[in-house]
């Protein structure tokens, strides 16, 4: 019923509270229940899991397909599949939209395009952020057949790429994101799927049937343990409800828009014992490895980091994080996986990661085990290096503040991507410190004694003992003290006092972000 009672208007009020209830009905009890079984939220549930309690303001609830009798009164409704409008996430205003799955999947026949194109061009317009929350089996023949004519794809209104370097931009898949449902969770700075119950594929099982004449079904097609890996969506989660806590939490590292710098928040120092384990942390013998994650852990505010993609380009780690309550991000890579080398995969990463930041204003933190790009047959056959080019392009083009610290390893090209060298304004500043552990130079040593010195190893009377001679010289001179000698680092620190001398520098690195607000030249490429 009406919320107040009206004697000029009240059939009119009656008609729009009955329209009101019938969208809220979605597609109807049945479909709602037989959801529900499978453990799912309907679209509107979604949201309100989503946003902060009754904060949500819904755009278009009226907005579907009506069929109307002779006289004119209407008979039947059917709702538009989209639940667009405004919420608050932890008290930050956000445009959110939702597939209703219960109306025909969801499927693009069933939807009015101008509320999903509406809805981005009100993030985009009002520089707000942006979550879609996708289940939609993509388009059908149907509306064409009932349009009676076909039209070229794509939507000229909608501004999805330029709102990418305006606000953030997260799609969460909760079920199949066929063909513009794919193109709508992916076109985002974060994307998180359910695992075992979203899927994402340019065309679903009945479209491979047709033109490679392969079976399929949809989680073999289009699953997380395909999609994993491949960089097409970041995260997983485990449930509906984990998705959007990531949603969120993706969210609370980055400010509204580029023209906002990010919330500090308070800061959680973490355990005094976890940063006296630093000067540890680094094995003597090369050939170990060590934990990135717990130096993470160790530096920067407890419970603070986020990471981004923990299955694709996994020898590196792209993680947000806070120090004293301040948003940065953070890359760390991981001598667990492919020795920590830059391979095609993990090149891609730290591109779209430096992206990124550089778009929303967040100082980067770059913790360096970098043995070199990745090499070998395989490596040349993928375009190794063309990858690493373009994140090397990422880097140089970046302007925002970074601090490099090298904790081991730093050699050859990757190794030279540890920071800009000129960015974005031609006078990046080099801030680089090294705990005693750094090694760099164009090579590694053990390799780069046998190259440099054969013939010298060979015709030596113990030519393992004159090798074993040669890399202790080359490892003196390769020193870390010999270089801060000449100013090429900052300084050696201790590693135990890493987090002291980070929490002092993002101060500055906030200052200098606060002169250089909104958007950049190039954005997210």
């Amino acid at each position: 019923m009406p919320m107040f009672p009206s004697n000029e208007w009240g059939q009119e009020l009656q008609d729009l509270d009955e329209r009101r209830a019938r969208a809220r009905q979605m597609g109807g009890v049945d479909n709602l229940a037989r959801a529900s079984e499978r453990g799912m939220w309907n679209a509107r549930e979604r949201v309100d899991h989503l946003v902060d309690e009754q904060s949500f303001m819904e755009f278009g609830a009226l907005a579907g397909k009506g069929r109307y009798g002779p006289d004119g009164a209407l008979e039947s409704f059917t709702p538009s599949i989209h639940v667009v409008g405004v919420g608050r996430i932890e008290g930050r205003k956000a445009v959110v939209v939702s597939d209703d799955f219960s109306i025909r999947g969801g499927s693009s026949e069933a939807a009015v395009a101008e509320k999903w194109i509406y809805s981005d061009r009100y993030a985009y317009e009002y520089r707000l952020p942006m979550v879609r929350i996708v289940h939609s089996s993509g388009g059908s023949v149907n509306l064409p057949m009932q349009m009676g004519y076909t039209k070229i794809p794509g939507y000229a209104l909608l501004p999805s790429v330029p709102l990418l370097g305006l606000a953030p931009v997260v799609g969460i898949v909760m079920g199949p994101a066929a063909g513009l449902g794919a193109i709508r969770a992916c076109t985002a700075h974060f994307s998180v799927m359910v695992r075992g119950q979203g899927q994402v594929f340019a065309g679903g099982p009945p479209v491979v049937r047709q033109a490679l004449g392969i079976s399929v079904d949809k989680e073999d097609l289009g699953g997380w343990e395909v999609h994993k890996a491949n960089g097409v969506v970041n995260n997983g989660a485990d449930t509906e409800e984990d998705a959007l806590a990531q949603a969120r939490r993706f969210l609370s590292y980055l400010p509204a828009n580029v023209y906002q710098q990010a919330a500090r928040t308070e800061p959680a120092d973490p355990p005094v014992e976890l940063q006296q384990w630093l000067n540890d942390a680094i094995p003597r013998d090369r050939r170990k490895v060590f934990d990135p994650k717990r130096i993470l852990r160790a530096i920067f505010d407890a419970d603070s980091v986020f990471e981004m993609s923990p299955q694709f380009g996994g020898s590196l780690v792209t993680c947000f994080a806070r120090l004293s309550g301040y948003s940065v991000g953070v890359m760390i890579n991981n001598p667990r996986i492919m020795g920590g080398a830059l391979t095609r995969s993990a090149a891609q990463k730290m591109e779209r990661f430096v992206d990124l930041c550089d778009t929303f204003h967040l100082p980067i933190v770059n913790l360096v085990d970098q043995p070199g790009s990745m090499t070998g047959p395989d490596a040349e056959r993928e375009g190794t290096i063309a990858a690493v080019l373009r994140a090397s392009s990422a880097i140089e083009q970046s302007s925002v503040p970074w601090l490099a610290m090298v904790i081991r390893r730093c050699f050859g090209l990757a190794g030279g991507m540890l920071s800009p060298w000129n960015g974005a304004n031609g006078m990046a500043l080099a801030h680089r410190y090294a705990w005693p552990s750094a090694r760099w130079g164009s090579i590694p040593i053990e390799g780069g004694v046998d190259a440099a010195y054969a013939k010298d190893i060979s015709a030596a009377p113990d030519p393992q003992a004159r090798r074993a001679e040669l890399e202790t010289l080359a490892h003196a001179v390769g020193s870390p003290m010999r270089t801060a000698e000449r100013f090429g680092v900052i300084d050696v620190i201790e590693p135990a006092t890493t987090r002291s001398v980070l929490v002092d520098w993002v101060e500055d690195a906030y200052a200098k972000c606060a002169t250089t607000l909104g958007p950049k030249c190039r954005t997210m490429r």
